[in-house]
């Protein structure tokens, strides 16, 4: 499915990408106020939490873009490209790895970036990112090597290396000083202090209102050109805010008043509006869509038993749950892999389920051999986010018209 945000056309050529990652890659000229060059951005949702492995909430994973660095990153071709990293050198038996920061490197305190730093920040990833988890148990050794390097030595190959210190989904790899990552990682952090392009401004954060950002002026950025999450991070605004606007309509108001520059993920039925004002641009903001999922809780009644499973994939078709997120046919697609559909690793082994013809009466003879016997069924619904609440509803229905309670 693909995503779309709203810009402002008439703005000027000053900021077309005003950070190279962060938020899906600004395209939006910015506005200037006061003679500063300010991008009012409607985020997607209201950012409550703000320690970047806390959650795996993309508001907070796309917020920790803005303070923070990472030791890698991944480019258009889904490839780690060192980022805070300078050199590196992998031993032939690829056991032992040693990473050089690059120069310029300086937390928002003002305290240079260290070995000491990634080494701990690592350490707290770790205990909550799945892929870090699954890392763990390999890592022999990881210890600073002098100021400015660190190094890990596994007990086995661990080909995924790299692509964990760069990951840009959830729970990114986030780099904060040692004092911050040495928090314990089942508390938050009570700090917002990076090395990235942006400043967390503390004094003008307002949940439920606003996020306020302001320009690292101490940051130095790579020297390569952006490719998707890697390369230079030019800043090229004054400040960034981030606004919180729980209404649709009220939100596309906004963006054609010009009190708002950019939208990140406008619904599809507010689009036909804001497409026919001349200086409202309606792209694509990530080249691979979003994949959207429902997930069953497979720990509890009745979802624990698997013929209850396959009784809804039976039925599901995802072109509903299509139609009514996305709408027009051209900004969607059928995907039935379990990876992004476009990916490297996209692949559509036993997609029959998704695939197959859609049988009902089948179904609701699965769900009786299953047992059921009408215990309820409770459906999350994530009302402040467009997308996953029409999924809500959508399954909701679907399970309504399976006899489900």
């Amino acid at each position: 499915m693909a995503m779309f945000s709203l810009t402002r056309r008439a703005l000027g050529k000053t900021a077309a990408a005003a950070v190279a990652v962060a938020v899906a890659m600004p395209r939006t000229p910015a506005r200037a106020a006061d003679d500063k060059k300010v991008l009012r951005f409607i985020a997607q949702s209201d950012l409550r939490v703000l320690d970047p492995i806390w959650t795996t909430a993309y508001i907070t994973r796309n917020h920790g873009y803005m303070v923070f660095d990472t030791l890698f990153a991944i480019d258009a071709e889904f490839a780690p490209q060192p980022q805070m990293v300078g050199d590196h050198a992998i031993s032939p038996d690829k056991l032992t790895y040693r990473f050089k920061l690059r120069d310029g490197l300086v937390f928002h305190d003002g305290s240079p970036v260290r070995g000491a730093d990634c080494v701990a920040s690592i350490k707290r990833w770790m205990a909550r990112d799945g892929l870090g988890q699954s890392l763990k148990p390999v890592i022999d050794e990881m210890t600073p090597d002098g100021d400015k390097a660190f190094a890990i030595k596994l007990k086995e190959p661990f080909p995924l290396l790299l692509d964990g210190l760069g990951k840009a989904s959830s729970l990114a790899l986030f780099v904060m000083p040692e004092r911050l990552a040495s928090t314990d990682p089942f508390q938050q952090v009570t700090e917002m202090v990076g090395s990235g392009p942006f400043k967390f401004v503390k004094e003008e954060f307002e949940p439920g209102h606003r996020v306020v950002y302001v320009k690292n002026t101490d940051y130095v950025p790579r020297k390569e050109p952006p490719s998707w999450a890697s390369g230079g991070k030019v800043v090229k605004v004054d400040r960034v805010e981030w606004l919180y606007i729980p209404d649709a309509m009220t939100k596309a108001t906004a963006l054609n008043n010009g009190e708002a520059d950019w939208w990140e993920n406008p619904p599809s039925d507010v689009l036909p509006v804001l497409t026919a004002n001349p200086d409202i641009a309606v792209v694509p903001d990530n080249p691979m869509g979003q994949m959207t999922m429902v997930r069953f809780n497979h720990l509890l009644p009745p979802f624990d038993n698997p013929k209850m499973r396959q009784a809804v994939m039976m039925v599901a078709d995802q072109a509903d749950f299509m139609r009514t997120l996305v709408g027009d046919p051209k900004n969607w697609k059928i995907c039935a892999s379990f990876f992004t559909c476009g990916g490297p690793m996209a692949n559509d082994a036993g997609s029959e389920a998704l695939t197959g013809k859609r049988d009902f009466e089948k179904a609701k003879q699965l769900i009786k051999d299953a047992g059921y016997k009408g215990e309820r069924i409770v459906v999350l619904d994530a009302v402040d986010q467009p997308n996953p609440h029409v999924q809500a509803l959508v399954a909701y229905d679907l399970l309504q018209r399976l006899g489900l309670n």
